[in-house]
């Protein structure tokens, strides 16, 4: 008996597409709120040139840098993703009885 997980692995492709959506969003929103990199740079305690390599995508920030940007804008890091699909507790519950009786 084997369970298939390839509905819960990542491509390559799809982790770039997250990684230039965060991208993306914190140059977004660093502008809707009028502030310049170097504003960020103090404020998040990052240097200029690391947040400029970010927004171009030629660095990756890790998790404490994401979250010392969204403190810095003050925004919930949430806001660096995209909107997930919720599902509703019937919903999980039916996967869950459909994924049990495949077995």
């Amino acid at each position: 008996m084997s369970i298939s997980i390839e509905n819960y692995l990542f491509s390559m492709e799809d982790v770039y597409k997250q990684l230039q959506f965060v991208i993306g969003k914190i140059k977004e929103i660093r502008v809707k709120k009028s502030m310049s990199q170097l504003e960020l740079s103090v404020n998040s305690n990052l240097s200029q040139s690391f947040l400029a390599s970010v927004e171009k995508g030629k660095k990756q920030p890790s998790v404490l840098t994401l979250l010392r940007i969204a403190s810095a804008l003050n925004v919930s890091p949430k806001a660096f993703f995209p909107e997930s699909e919720m599902k509703s507790k019937e919903e999980v519950k039916g996967i869950i009885i459909n994924l049990v009786n495949s077995l």
